[in-house]
């Protein structure tokens, strides 16, 4: 018999799976060039062809029963040095390879953090629109998520709400930046406004409250926009990194947590997520993939690419009337429903073909979400579709 956890969890699993499921569906009937499917942030470009020769170069010189075998949990020492060092180098920090810990992802990181630091019953607070499995994250290790309201003109915080947010019951703040599904990314004024909430509030309480940063879209950045690293910020801050979107790896499943030396109980702290890492069945991150991603931290995936897509699909769409949020990173693109139930507005897209996420899903209901990962020509394609669809709702 299944758990009442589990199944639960299969009513409610992702309406981006199964939007994606459903356009395949569609594709089967109409063709698959007659669907414009922007439901699944599934990188479009190749990885760099540096990965594919580091791959194959350390087959070749590395003896394979070494190369396959177990490792510290907390990852090889030469590999988190190398991360450490490229991270001062583009940032300006001061890392070790102690501040570093290989992970199964930015998702395997989380859990291990979570792991690390909640009790049941602890909150655990996430800036709307958020990324749907931040919940199911969350109630992994039973705490409660509370969910700060954004400011609509900006999609930066509403700070006002986090000052009401934040609790004594409050263990961890997750930031997503850039954010998806918005595209938004948070400037330094934001950070620093966070940080200075939580400060207050630690005191206010008498025990840390963790910013958990998690930066998979680090690197797809637009406009001359730029992230800051949240460690020289606030000094209890978990930074989590993914390669799946910078390298298009996501599969691969590598990634990094970094715990800054200025953290609370910092030995303490490294040795309970080193042991958590094992404890939630990772035992350490693929030892492949952490040789490999070593020796491609200054390659990234081809981001004029996305950008082109961006400002295709942003300007067509505007053009056509409809109401979208500029993306400022990563690869989606959030729209604003012509309808107060966003969810009629994606059926009534879903008859010129077109395949959105509804904003419910991130706790933003009355926007839609577009991932622009895709080719260029179906986002060339797809605006007859658009056109279509904004003369439905008598848009411009």
């Amino acid at each position: 018999m299944l758990s009442k956890q589990i199944l639960e969890d299969i009513s409610n699993s992702s309406a981006i799976r199964a939007m994606f499921t459903e356009g395949n569906e569609l594709a089967k009937k109409v063709g698959r060039e007659n669907v414009f499917d922007y439901s699944l942030g599934n990188p479009a470009t190749p990885a760099p062809q540096a990965f594919t020769d580091a791959l194959l170069d350390i087959i070749k010189e590395e003896d394979a029963l070494n190369l396959h075998s177990y490792m510290d949990n907390a990852g090889y020492e030469n590999v988190r040095r190398a991360v450490a060092d490229n991270l001062n180098e583009r940032f300006g920090t001061d890392f070790k390879w102690t501040n570093i810990i290989m992970t199964v992802g930015a998702a395997g990181a989380i859990n291990v953090i979570l792991k690390t630091i909640i009790d049941i019953g602890d909150e655990v607070a996430v800036f709307a629109p958020y990324f749907t499995e931040y919940r199911n994250y969350v109630g992994n290790w039973r705490a409660e998520l509370v969910t700060i309201a954004p400011d609509y003109r900006t999609f930066q915080p509403d700070f006002a709400d986090m000052e009401r947010k934040i609790t004594e019951k409050t263990k961890a703040v997750i930031i997503n930046n850039p954010v998806n599904p918005t595209g938004v990314v948070y400037s330094e004024e934001t950070i620093q406004r966070i940080a200075a909430v939580l400060e207050k509030k630690q005191k206010e309480y008498g025990h840390e409250i963790y910013i958990i940063s998690d930066e998979p879209y680090r690197e797809l950045v637009y406009d001359g926009n730029r992230t800051v690293f949240l460690t020289k910020y606030y000094k209890n801050t978990f930074v989590t990194y993914s390669f799946s979107k910078s390298l298009s790896l996501p599969g691969e499943r590598i990634g990094y947590m970094v715990v800054p030396d200025e953290m609370a109980d910092f030995p303490t702290m490294i040795a309970g997520l080193t042991i958590a890492n094992r404890i939630c069945g990772f035992i350490n991150a693929p030892s492949l993939m952490q040789k490999a991603v070593a020796r491609c931290l200054n390659e990234k995936t081809d981001v004029a690419f996305y950008d082109t897509n961006r400002k295709l699909l942003y300007h067509g769409l505007t053009d056509l009337g409809f109401e979208c949020v500029k993306p400022e990173g990563t690869f989606y693109l959030f729209m604003k429903s012509p309808e107060e139930d966003e969810k009629k507005f994606i059926e009534a897209g879903k008859r010129h073909h077109i395949m959105m996420v509804n904003g419910t899903t991130f706790h933003c209901p009355g926007y839609v979400r577009l991932a622009y990962c895709v080719q260029k020509e179906m986002i060339e394609r797809s605006m007859l579709a658009f056109a279509a669809l904004a003369a439905e709702y008598g848009l411009k």
